[in-house]
């Protein structure tokens, strides 16, 4: 998994215009100045709205970030390799679909901070105890691998993670600010 990312950023370094580039690699350690402003992709804001519902439509790519039943906030994400389908057991790289809760706001992740949910649910473990297999867990939404911010929204053009939900580390970083745990998330075909 690492190498193939590797080899996506090497190949992007050379298409990437050096503006962006430079844009995205400094997004990833810029995201609050001394006064609490976040400075990112989707530019400066002092008041960040309270995220209270994400939707996440996989067909389309999207997270819908909801603040008070309106949208704050619309991102395009990539999924697990085999986005299409449930998730069943550990291993499929399939990303969950149905109701879950943002459980915790990780800051050492593998990747550029993350927002775990709550997979799986009792419904999940006990279908996977009859297939007799492992549901998995450790889905979260997270930015990108770490030392690999600089491919920003390149990372869009494939599905690579493991079932997991990515955005770029500038997105994550509004959406880590914006959304408490306990949030709910649900996740669509």
């Amino acid at each position: 998994m690492k190498r193939r990312l590797l080899g996506m950023a090497a190949a992007l370094t050379l298409t990437i215009p050096a503006g962006l580039y430079a844009l995205e690699f400094l997004e990833q350690d810029a995201c609050l100045d001394s006064g609490g402003a976040w400075f990112g992709q989707l530019g400066c804001q002092t008041d960040l709205p309270k995220i209270d519902r994400i939707l996440i439509k996989k067909s389309q790519r999207k997270l819908i970030a909801l603040s008070g039943g309106k949208v704050a906030e619309t991102m395009s994400v990539s999924l697990g390799r085999e986005p299409v389908g449930q998730k069943h057991m550990e291993g499929d790289s399939r990303t969950p679909e149905g109701l879950y809760r943002i459980t915790e706001h990780k800051r050492d992740s593998r990747y550029y901070r993350a927002l775990r949910l709550g997979y799986p649910i009792n419904k999940q473990i006990t279908k996977a105890k009859a297939l007799g297999v492992d549901p998995g867990g450790d889905i979260m939404i997270h930015g990108l691998p770490n030392g690999l911010g600089a491919l920003g929204r390149a990372h869009i053009w494939m599905d690579w993670t493991r079932g997991c939900i990515a955005l770029t580390n500038g997105e994550v970083d509004w959406l880590y600010q914006s959304t408490p745990d306990g949030t709910v998330v649900e996740i669509y075909p």
